[in-house]
């Protein structure tokens, strides 16, 4: 069981860790960043009961879009709007790197709970494929949910400030969306899902260091 929940936690823990250091220019508390790690373990339980009443009181069982809409929409809305309400008017929140530090704590912390679930229902033969696809493919939806959720914070006007808030949710939505409709509609998805978790990965890192520009930007205009 030990090994069971080592295998469990280590990858959320790696990856969050690769992206709090990543963080150079102010780090984040890493109280902070534990508790929004905390706060998407917990979120685990209520998206689970609110896709069970999906499946067995609406009878929502059958067909791509249920099934899509059940993981996509339900768990990155609610993984957005707990960064929204614990991280995003937070004092900490002072530079648009740390969206994508505190929605990948939420985002693993989520997908590090399911990922235990997971391995103690199929056991631990599926272990390595959850790390390099489920658990990371979590970690890179949460990069673009926080890169834009960065550049909302930091718009000069409410009107962009709306559309970053808009577009943060919407585009994890639509990649966790695409994600799975590859899984139930590709028979041979292996070939279309390394590529497209390649493309995830290499945007990712671009969004990464965008978001290190731009702070770096916002931190030398600051008053000395």
């Amino acid at each position: 069981m030990i090994a069971m929940i080592g295998a469990a936690v280590a990858p959320g823990i790696a990856i969050l860790s690769y992206f709090y250091l990543r963080d150079s220019l102010e780090p984040e508390p890493i109280s902070m960043v534990i508790r929004s790690f905390i706060f998407g373990v917990l979120l685990v339980i209520p998206v689970m009961v609110i896709q069970y009443i999906m499946q067995n009181e609406w009878n929502w069982r059958d067909g791509i879009v249920a099934e899509v809409f059940q993981s996509a929409v339900v768990e990155e809305f609610f993984k957005w709007m707990v960064i929204f309400f614990t991280a995003y008017k937070h004092v900490e929140f002072d530079e648009p790197y740390d969206g994508i530090v505190y929605a990948v704590a939420v985002s693993l912390g989520f997908a590090t709970l399911e990922n235990l679930f997971y391995l103690i229902i199929n056991g631990m033969d599926i272990a390595l494929w959850r790390a390099l696809l489920p658990v990371s493919s979590h970690a890179l939806f949460a990069v673009w949910m926080g890169y834009y959720l960065g550049l909302a914070k930091f718009s000069k006007s409410a009107v962009k400030e709306r559309v970053f808030l808009w577009v943060s949710v919407a585009l994890p939505i639509g990649l966790h969306a695409l994600y799975n409709a590859i899984f139930l509609s590709v028979q041979n998805w292996l070939v279309v899902i390394v590529p497209f978790m390649l493309i995830l990965w290499w945007q990712g890192l671009k969004k990464v260091q965008r978001a290190h520009d731009f702070g770096s930007k916002k931190l030398s205009s600051r008053p000395q």
